[in-house]
């Protein structure tokens, strides 16, 4: 039987972003308040009664949180453009290698009401 566990962690961060709509705002340095949502799936694994341990999650996730949170992500290495886009598709990447069941990645920017999800490669 297949399930599907989540880990959330939060993050807050500042950036610039050049677009059309909204544009002067985005131009200047300004940050927002982040939360990610990691989903593994699997099956159970009936020694421990867990796809995966929650707490291994948490490990796996320290060096993804680390390396956004309170940054100026137009300086992190391999993101790009600071769009949820590109930061769902680079926490999916920095967490792949170590998470094998990783099936989706979703952020959020609660306070808007918007998030992206991202499915893999």
């Amino acid at each position: 039987m297949t399930h599907e566990i989540t880990k959330d962690f939060r993050f807050d961060a500042a950036h610039t972003l050049i677009r059309e709509i909204v544009a002067e705002g985005s131009r200047r340095i300004h940050g927002h308040s982040y939360r990610a949502q990691v989903t593994l799936r699997g099956t159970v694994d009936p020694t421990s009664g867990m796809v995966l341990d929650l707490g291994a999650i948490e490990q796996r996730l320290t060096s993804a949180r680390d390396a956004l949170d309170h940054r100026f992500l137009d300086e992190v290495p391999d993101l790009g453009p600071a769009t949820m886009e590109n930061l769902a598709s680079w926490i999916w990447r920095s967490l792949r290698a170590d998470c094998p069941q990783l099936v989706r990645v979703t952020v959020y920017r609660d306070s808007a009401g918007e998030s992206c999800s991202y499915w893999g490669e």
